[in-house]
């Protein structure tokens, strides 16, 4: 046969193959029911109905209309291409589906892909028919809000290479188990995820998946899973694992000798948020020769890095940040540079304290675009070599002790920095007057970098992107530009306090702006409206004026030159929790809406201003308040009796030591966030201090100084979690409240120079956590009430009251200043619980007859004496006999 003919033969082969194609592709065009069957298209709109119900706007494209009646076309669902066209794949994700999977999902038998993902079950439980769905290859039900146990019937699934039941962002142990004996049916699984499922029972959930050959990828991150005890039955000899997750569970390090079976194909191991203490990184990582990703950050590891990391030459991510490493950084730097060529992209060795030495050259790193060295105890200088490394977007050293000059050569080919954060160490920065970064900066963090010189940094003017800046206690002497105002839009948080910078606040757009510290300075004049938008605002320390106007959570504007109203625009901030107006000079009543408009305000200081006019009742409608400063006002009228509506002070306790705010802003191409403490400063036993570390403990009212009158009202008793309380410099009159014993937390009492007078109560004695007392300058008689914390106070917290007696007073009492029944330790609202003097006589009445009743009839009558005496030998004995026995 010739070339031609041979040609010509393939030629008729072709066409006929493409004249088949065309007939049967113009058969299913003619015939758009091919391939799909009535029982299957009938099970699915079943299912739809349960998932949907009466909702049109999801699966539009399932229906029984003559266009919709094949279901191989309709979204999610794709069927077999030979000619039965059974619908082998379903996939519903992201599908806003709700409500419960229909059984007759069961007689899509064919079925061997289906993915439910990122829909809302309503927390019922996975169906157990799906263990019915025998030829599935692909089950991922994850993020789906089922709830309850996972049904054993998942290991008829034999022919089951994926699975997915993990539910991250929903309720952790939304779903749980307690066993995993199905799991080992599963003999050809591939990927198995169960994060956040809940597996605190299953203890034998290692041996399970040991008993999965071919498994690659293992993710069992925030499962709860108990310590293992490791033992021969479990060692591990799989080469097929590539990818493992164990973070956030309860794994000791018995979990190293399981992962240092053979490993060699293992590319990524997260083991973070374990508990660890005690142990170090085993030698035996080094063996992992294929490893990319370590991560085992915040589980306590102790000791220094393994020389085995040496052969670590594939790593390119390595993540060991809070744990409590140790050990010179120079050697560490030596251990990972001796591979030929290193891949090594990010680094986080940061907060392990123990961590020190200088920073060496990390040239050999060329490829690091990650750094973290933060929160360590290195110390010398950083060396110039660093600004050749090109690569690096993020360079974290703060906390430590590095000293030295940063000059613009550590910074010459880092055009791709977006991260520099040097706080926090004894660095000087000079970089010449007109230097211009190569880089765009999104977060500048120079906490306590000095600049020289003094002058406010011009290269600040070249960065338009940053969203984060910190150039606090920076040694700032200078008048701020204007050109910084009108800088980067996306500003996130700035901090510029503790320096000395002059001028004022211009009309900056600061439209994303969630915490501004302009504390500490010398700034002036009025405040612009655009910051009414920023979250935590802390202007205090300087020199503002003007009226106010804000609407934010976090409010500070103590220690300024405030004049005139409380600015009525606040009525709006109903998210906020801490209002500071103090050592301003604010002169009005106070407003009756703070009560209702503030629902969210917890700390409330209004000390040192002009404040007048008497307390409205409506204060008490702030529910949240656990600290209430008016101190050192011209307040007058009577303390509100309503003061015991304020729920945080009537209860005892609280969960948090600080009162801590948390906001979420873009970096980059992702999101950072940060956490902001609220401060305080208050008057506590007389010292002005600041709390910040433990303000959330903190539960005071402060109305000293000012002219209240009247009686301290006996609703203030009521409020049993109040820590401090100050009523001093006040013209109160009447007694102390005699249930004043009921707050017991209180660390803190004065009520010094005021016209209180009568007894003390004796329930004061009760006291017993009470370490501040001041009653000096009232006119208060009688004896003082004998308790262990009263007398511990000086002759001082007691002066000014002439009538008073008994210790620590010099001055004894007579009997009529003892008074009727002076050993009555309170009148008649504090009587229970309270020992009289009559109960002391009949005690002791009760004892002498009690005692010479038996001991004198022993003492003076032969034959008792015989016979008690006689009685205790016998039983002793008996005892000795019988113990033996036992």
């Amino acid at each position: 046969m010739t070339l031609t003919n041979i040609d010509h033969e393939k030629q008729i082969y072709c066409f006929k193959v493409f004249r088949s194609f065309l007939v049967v592709l113009l058969l299913r065009m003619n015939n758009p029911c091919i391939g799909c069957s009535e029982r299957e298209m009938q099970a699915l709109l079943t299912l739809k109905q349960g998932l949907v119900g009466d909702d049109s706007d999801r699966l539009l494209s399932w229906g029984r209309e003559a266009q919709n009646r094949n279901c191989c076309q309709w979204e999610g669902v794709y069927c077999s291409s030979n000619q039965t066209g059974h619908v082998v794949e379903l996939d519903l994700e992201d599908q806003s589906l709700q409500g419960k999977i229909s059984p007759e999902l069961v007689k899509l038998q064919h079925l061997e892909y289906l993915n439910l993902r990122f829909n809302n079950l309503s927390r019922s439980q996975i169906p157990d028919f799906i263990g019915s769905l025998s030829n599935l290859r692909h089950l991922d039900l994850s993020s789906a809000n089922f709830g309850g146990e996972i049904p054993n019937q998942l290991g008829n699934l034999t022919h089951l290479q994926y699975l997915d039941l993990s539910s991250p962002g929903l309720p952790e142990n939304s779903i749980h188990a307690k066993n995993l004996n199905w799991l080992p049916s599963l003999s050809g699984l591939k990927h198995l995820d169960l994060s956040s499922t809940n597996l605190s029972d299953v203890v034998g959930w290692l041996e399970a998946v040991n008993m999965l050959p071919k498994l690659t990828n293992l993710i069992l991150d925030g499962c709860n899973l108990p310590p293992i005890i490791f033992s021969v039955a479990i060692i591990n000899s799989s080469n097929s694992l590539v990818h493992v997750d164990l973070s956030r569970n309860n794994l000791n390090s018995s979990i190293f000798q399981w992962l240092s079976g053979t490993h060699t194909n293992l590319v990524y191991l997260d083991l973070s948020m374990n508990y660890f203490r005690g142990s170090s990184i085993p030698a035996a990582f080094g063996n992992m020769s294929s490893l990319e990703y370590l991560i085992i950050y915040g589980s306590e590891l102790e000791g220094g890095f393994p020389n085995s990391f040496a052969k670590l030459c594939r790593l390119r991510y390595l993540e060991l940040f809070r744990n409590s490493l140790s050990g010179q950084l120079t050697k560490f730097v030596e251990i990972l540079s001796e591979c030929d060529q290193n891949t090594l992209e990010y680094l986080d060795i940061s907060y392990n304290k123990d961590i020190v030495g200088s920073l060496p050259d990390l040239t050999n790193f060329l490829s690091l675009k990650h750094l973290f060295l933060g929160g360590n105890n290195l110390s010398g200088r950083i060396p110039e070599s660093i600004g050749r490394m090109s690569e690096l977007e993020t360079i974290h050293f703060a906390w430590n002790s590095l000293e030295g000059v940063i000059s613009e050569t550590h910074f010459s080919k880092l055009s791709k920095l977006s991260y520099l954060d040097l706080s926090s160490n004894s660095l000087l920065l000079n970089f010449s007057f007109d230097w211009i970064p190569p880089f765009q900066l999104q977060g500048i963090k120079l906490k306590s970098c000095k600049m020289w010189p003094s002058s406010f940094p011009k290269w600040l003017q070249t960065q338009k992107n940053y969203t984060s800046l910190d150039i606090s206690d920076a040694g700032i002497s200078d008048t701020i530009p204007s050109w910084f105002w009108d800088l980067s839009q996306k500003l996130e948080d700035m901090d510029i306090s503790h320096n000395q910078m002059r001028g004022t606040v211009g009309n900056t757009r600061l439209e994303y702006a969630q915490y501004l510290n302009l504390s500490w300075n010398q700034l002036k004049g009025p405040l612009p409206s655009v910051l009414s938008k920023v979250a935590a605002l802390d202007l205090s320390h300087n020199n503002f004026s003007g009226a106010a106007s804000f609407f934010i959570e976090t409010l500070k504007l103590s220690n300024n030159r405030f004049v005139g109203e409380m600015p009525s625009q606040l009525k709006n901030c109903r998210k906020l929790a801490l209002l500071d107006l103090g050592e301003n000079n604010l002169s009005s009543s106070i407003p009756k809406w703070l009560g209702a408009s503030l629902p969210n305000l917890g700390i409330l200081i209004l000390r040192g201003n002009q404040f007048y006019r008497s307390i409205p009742p409506q204060l008490c409608h702030l529910t949240r308040i656990q600290i209430l400063d008016l101190s050192r006002n011209k307040i007058s009228g009577t303390i509100p009796k309503c003061l015991n509506n304020l729920i945080p002070l009537a209860q005892k306790g609280n969960s948090s030591l600080t009162i801590q705010h948390h906001y979420t802003f873009q970096l980059g191409e992702g999101l950072s966030s940060w956490l902001y403490d609220d401060e305080a400063s208050l008057t506590w036993k007389g010292v002005r201090s600041k709390y910040q570390s433990t303000l959330g403990l903190v539960k005071s009212i402060d109305l000293s100084s000012n002219k209240l009158t009247g009686e301290i009202p006996s609703e203030i008793t009521d409020l049993v979690g109040l820590v401090s309380l100050n009523l001093s410099r006040n013209q109160l009159t009447g007694q102390i409240p005699s249930r004043i014993g009921m707050l017991q937390e209180l660390d803190s009492l004065d009520l010094s120079r005021n016209h209180i007078n009568g007894r003390i109560p004796n329930s004061l004695s009760r006291i017993d956590r009470i370490g501040y007392l001041d009653l000096l300058e009232n006119e208060l008689s009688g004896k003082i009430p004998i308790g262990t914390q009263l007398q511990s106070f000086g002759p001082s917290s007691y002066g000014g009251n002439p009538l008073l007696c008994g210790l620590p007073l010099l001055r004894t009492c007579n009997e009529e200043e003892k008074g009727p029944g002076q050993t009555v330790l309170v009148n008649q609202e504090d009587k229970d619980g309270l020992i009289t003097q009559g109960f002391y006589i009949s005690l002791g009445l009760g004892f002498a007859v009690g005692f010479w009743g038996v001991f004198g009839t022993l003492l003076f009558n032969r034959s008792c004496r015989y016979t008690y005496f006689n009685f205790w030998t016998c039983f002793t004995n008996w005892l000795y006999v019988k113990a033996p026995l036992r």
